[in-house]
């Protein structure tokens, strides 16, 4: 089982970074950013594609030529199936033409490094810590919804916007969300009761399906998983429960209001 969730992992990856280099996220690396005193982020070496990406940029229009009813995620599976099955000898030539702009990217790199005032490599240093921070982050969550964790309860306010948000006026997301904003605020407590009795059930669902995933992670071994116990939600009488739903609610708003605002 275990063995089986990693392949799976690994195949995730595989299909999300395609996605993010069609997308124009991947091809040769992100330039660096705040680097513009005396020197524009834009010179900073791009770095070169893997052997697999650069197979994947040859072959793209071909494969969606033979496949132009398929989506973008099938159609990297369909690549992503022919690069394994690629042989090894094919493979290399790819790999070759990789170590070649590699060396190239790491001189053209101490080139422009030397080129940098001390507080300009140390943004640089600064960016691409964030940049990591933010890509371990991105795995984290990936590998979560690859192992299944179950989905965070939703507040009252969640539902009620989720369930009224294609019918509501506005021509813009942020002009529905204003609307709802509104609506929701004029609601009287009866009114809301019902988004709130919604918001305990998913919350009983979220500890429920918590539980049992967490007893699988276990069984997987999976243990740095698992909550700790100051983490797991505490059983609340029902007039907690529903104070604690009004002020989370209230937070909602808030957030909703700060976003608005900024939109403006």
């Amino acid at each position: 089982m275990a063995a089986a969730l990693a392949v799976l992992g690994r195949a995730a990856a595989l299909v999300s970074g395609a996605q993010r280099f069609l997308r124009g996220c991947g091809v040769g690396g992100s330039a660096e950013k705040g680097l513009s005193r005396g020197i524009s982020s834009d010179e900073c070496p791009k770095r070169p594609l893997t052997a697999y990406f650069r197979f994947l940029k040859e072959n793209h229009s071909a494969f969606r030529q033979k496949n132009p009813e398929v989506t973008n995620m099938e159609l990297i599976k369909k690549i992503a199936d022919a690069w394994k099955e690629l042989p090894t000898s094919q493979k290399q030539v790819y790999e070759e033409s990789r170590k070649t702009d590699w060396q190239r990217y790491k001189e053209q790199l101490a080139a422009y490094k030397a080129r940098l005032t001390p507080a300009q490599a140390a943004a640089l240093q600064e960016e691409r810590r964030k940049r990591l921070a933010k890509r371990r982050s991105f795995r984290a969550k990936r590998e979560l919804t690859v192992l299944g964790k179950p989905k965070r309860p939703r507040s009252g306010f969640n539902i009620f916007v989720s369930e009224n948000f294609q019918e509501s006026e506005g021509i813009s997301p942020v002009a529905k969300l204003k609307q709802l904003f509104d609506t929701w605020r004029k609601l009287s407590s009866s009114q809301k009761q019902p988004y709130l009795q919604l918001a305990e059930d998913d919350k009983v669902r979220y500890v429920n399906e918590m539980k049992s995933w967490e007893a699988k992670m276990i069984e997987l071994g999976r243990e740095d998983l698992i909550r700790s116990r100051t983490q797991m939600p505490k059983t609340k009488t029902a007039e907690t429960a529903k104070k604690a739903e009004t002020a989370k609610a209230s937070s909602h708003e808030n957030k909703a209001k700060l976003k608005l605002k900024k939109s403006k």
